[in-house]
């Protein structure tokens, strides 16, 4: 990884440097900026739990640009250092993740929150087979003042639930820092996320890809740092929120976009053959008019979902969806022209009808009542079918692209 510098302290009795990577059983992943007043005891906890199992291990600290000794500090306590230029807890544990000489990699905050010297948990679901070893700390216990009453509440179980419902997810604690998974399937999970996000890339992705995870109790105690934190509450929940969104194209764009599209249409379509009283409330051709606008922002969401999903896919961010290949095989360019341009030529022949009308009127003034109804069925046609062609297109070049990479030309041409 580009801006990587290693440095390598003596080894002890439990701690080989000299290894290649998945030569040893554990690394023990510390992302640190500016952590000189708990360092130490971390690293401490860790190596001695090491030693405790018998485990061949590593403390590993990925250094973010800390100015204030940590490095100096966490290999004179016989931790290796790597240092990331890239800013970011995402991008400090990335490196690290890369560096590892670990199977199996742990990674937790070098603030103290964790208890490093019962990591027993953690190591016995790996080993027995565990691809993702999450913390729970509402199962383990919070100590008082260790969590903000915000985080409490609000933050940690609202996105924790909308991880459970977006991806289908088991974990109940989306953004415990304490968490442990085999480094081949971190490496297999293509992880992209440079920031506090990074805490939701990896359980997502996981999940996605249908890996074993497991949840652990685990506690958590107030940090031992003097400073302010670096998370941002409100800043960076709205990037663990955002990530979750784009992440889930259905509940992004297809589930909204589906429901706008469908109320709009039935109202149209109701609207269409008089107005509609309800109570003492009258919708008339002013709903309609609304109602269409509905249906063709739901009918862009619903495109939207299908291109984004299928570029997330060939991209490799997102996993291979049954349901998206099987109407992909059914679906073509073509075919979609066609759908697109039935819609158009329906929308023009009922707008020629509504000009037909009005020249029959000497194209006078029209009843609104009437002829409103038929000139928003006939634009809300057009901009379907228009919109359609349009999506077919992109769909088209989006394959285009795929086709192109699957078949690799040489300097031959063959």
């Amino acid at each position: 990884i580009s801006g990587i510098n290693m440095s390598n302290p003596a080894s002890s009795s439990y701690t080989n440097f000299d290894a290649n990577p998945g030569e040893l059983e554990v690394t023990v992943l510390m992302p640190c900026l500016n952590e000189a007043e708990t360092l130490e005891a971390c690293i401490v906890k860790a190596l001695t739990c090491l030693k405790r199992l018998g485990v061949q291990g590593e403390v590993l600290v990925a250094d973010n640009g800390s100015t204030d000794g940590s490095p100096e500090i966490a290999q004179r306590c016989g931790a290796r250092v790597v240092h990331v230029t890239t800013r970011g807890y995402g991008a400090a544990l990335l490196a690290g993740i890369e560096s590892a000489l670990g199977r199996f990699i742990i990674m937790g905050d070098a603030d103290d929150s964790y208890d490093f010297s019962q990591l027993d948990f953690f190591i016995d679901e790996l080993r027995g087979g565990a691809d993702l070893v999450m913390g729970n700390r509402f199962r383990g216990g919070i100590a008082p003042g260790a969590m903000p009453k915000l985080h409490y509440y609000l933050g940690n179980p609202v996105l924790s639930l909308i991880g459970r419902v977006f991806f289908r997810s088991p974990i109940r604690d989306f953004h415990c820092g304490l968490r442990g998974f085999r480094r081949q399937a971190a490496l297999a999970m293509n992880l992209q996320t440079t920031g506090m996000e990074f805490a939701s890339e990896i359980v997502v992705k996981a999940t996605l890809l249908k890996m074993n995870i497991v949840e652990v109790p685990t506690k958590l105690a107030p940090d031992g740092r003097s400073r302010p934190p670096h998370l941002r509450s409100w800043r960076d929940g709205w990037r663990h929120l955002r990530f979750l969104l784009m992440y889930s194209p259905r509940w992004l764009f297809l589930i909204p976009g589906l429901l706008m599209m469908l109320s709009g249409l039935a109202i149209v379509a109701r609207l269409f053959f008089g107005p509609w009283v309800i109570g003492p409330m009258t919708l008339d051709i002013h709903t309609m008019l609304y109602a269409a606008v509905l249906t063709v922002l739901g009918w862009q969401s619903v495109l939207f979902a299908i291109l984004t999903k299928t570029f997330a896919i060939q991209e490799g961010l997102l996993p291979a969806d049954r349901a998206l290949e099987r109407w992909g095989n059914w679906f073509s360019l073509e075919r979609g022209l066609i759908l697109g341009g039935f819609a158009t030529v329906v929308g023009l022949a009922l707008g020629g009808w509504a000009t037909w009308r009005w020249s029959a009127a000497d194209f006078g003034p029209l009843d609104p009542q009437v002829s409103m109804r038929w000139v928003i069925v006939s634009a809300l046609l057009i901009m379907i079918g228009v919109q359609a062609a349009a999506g077919s297109f992109f769909w088209g070049i989006l394959h285009l692209g795929r086709r192109r990479r699957e078949f690799k030309l040489d300097g031959n041409g063959s």
